[in-house]
């Protein structure tokens, strides 16, 4: 591995941060550092120039996200001299700016090279170097202070008590249950304890296992930590993407498939599980013990995970293949904990806090940051109609209330043309139109 800025043509002036904290895997210089095979690589710049027409070297180059010299120069080579590509012209005297085409023979070969996998786009990763690059950023190298747990969940109402649980909670890397009423900020929790996992990680676009590829990167989850400029700026191996720790949240529709390899039968490719796509970051199953698999059925697929941090995942060949299992994962549910699992699956899941209905202090200061967040003035006298409601209709507290009923306050003042305020017509509609009366 080496630092980014020393091979940055044009490099930032001493004293500027680096635009990333950890380093980024050099270029390969041959394509025996790839980990590729040579015909791996020219099946995949054909069904490149098969889909795309006509490119130049440097084209080609970034959509493998390999570099020019003695690697995609060798590929390009050998095209040439099997007559299944062949260059076209090209602008300027750089070899990189020669334009390619392919030809009659190179096309059947790609059509070929499509039956067998309709993969395009960046150069995969040998499994083994995805393997290691999670290990070298692992969560479990992360450690949070008291001061910076305490910082991070000052944006939302939380008991000292609870916050002092998170704390050793994310900190250990492990796996948490969060339980209790909904509509309390399990999500939320989520969500800020991700941010508590400092750095980025790199991940590959896609690995390579015995030919086959398995796609890993997915934008849903996974957040660039790079401007495209500055991502073209710096020389590293571009299959690689440098990426902000990922959050996957699943809920409900979580099944047993999708904790495996998804294969697309008509492109011939994996899709990534969730859990692979969640290393290094936070896997939150939300709504725990809602989803279309038991809860049983889930923990005994993971019994081995939680406990070895490593997952195994089985090829349509029927071989098996080891990957990390390293992340935050996060079990948010509003049922009874003792009603989902028995002890012994609760001993597996190390950390369990209850994230409890807000007391009326904690409730009433979240009325009044939701007011200033809303730009709504906040009054005694609205926050007293609004806890007259509650106490005529025997209702309970949820950290979520003040934001939804001023959002439904505001709607019901834009209907009628006037300015959002705690007034006691506009607090009952809010009230009417947001609780459920049986």
């Amino acid at each position: 591995m080496q630092d980014p800025r020393a091979s940055a043509p044009g490099s930032a002036p001493a004293g500027t941060p680096p635009p990333v904290t950890i380093p980024l895997p050099p270029e390969p210089t041959s394509i025996e550092q790839t980990g590729l095979s040579l015909a791996f690589l020219t099946d995949l710049a054909l069904k490149t120039l098969y889909g795309r027409g006509q490119l130049t070297l440097a084209e080609i180059a970034g959509a493998l996200g390999l570099p020019i010299t003695n690697v995609v120069d060798k590929v390009m080579d050998w095209l040439k001299a099997e007559h299944l590509a062949e260059i076209k012209g090209g602008t300027g005297l750089s070899a990189a700016a020669y334009v390619y085409t392919i030809v009659d023979k190179g096309a059947e070969k790609a059509r070929q090279a499509l039956e067998r996998s309709q993969y395009t786009g960046k150069a995969p990763v040998p499994l083994a170097a995805y393997v290691a690059a999670v290990k070298r950023q692992s969560i479990q190298g992360i450690s949070v202070s008291q001061a910076e747990v305490q910082r991070a969940f000052s944006q939302i109402v939380l008991s000292p008590a609870t916050v002092a649980e998170l704390g050793p909670a994310v900190n250990s890397g492990k796996s948490i249950f969060l339980f209790g009423p909904p509509g309390n900020g399990k999500t939320t929790i989520a969500d800020i304890a991700v941010s508590l996992l400092k750095g980025e990680v790199v991940l590959p676009y896609a690995v390579e296992v015995d030919g086959q590829v398995i796609q890993v990167f997915d934008q849903v989850y996974h957040r660039p930590a790079l401007d495209q400029a500055t991502s073209d700026r710096l020389r590293y191996d571009h299959r690689w993407a440098v990426s902000k720790r990922p959050v996957v949240v699943t809920g409900g529709e979580l099944t047993l498939e999708m904790l495996d390899l998804i294969y697309e039968d008509t492109g011939k490719l994996y899709e990534a599980p969730f859990q692979m796509k969640a290393n290094g970051g936070i896997f939150m199953i939300d709504d725990f013990g809602r989803q279309r698999v038991s809860p049983r059925d889930l923990l005994n697929r993971w019994i081995v995970p939680l406990e070895k941090r490593v997952d195994y995942l089985a090829l349509k060949t029927g071989k098996k293949i080891e990957i990390p299992f390293d992340m935050l994962i996060i079990f948010s549910t509003n049922l009874d904990p003792k009603d989902l699992v028995d002890e012994a699956f609760l001993r597996r899941i190390r950390y369990k806090i209850a994230i409890d209905s807000p007391t009326l202090p904690q409730f009433e200061e979240i009325f009044r940051r939701m007011c200033a967040r809303k730009q709504i003035e906040f009054t005694a006298e609205g926050l007293g109609t609004f806890l007259a409601y509650y106490k005529a209709n025997g209702l309970e507290y949820r950290a979520c209330h003040p934001r939804d009923l001023l959002e439904q306050l505001t709607d019901a003042a834009r209907f009628f043309g006037r300015p959002a305020a705690l007034q006691p017509d506009l607090i009952r509609m809010a009230c009417e139109s947001y609780f459920v009366k049986l």
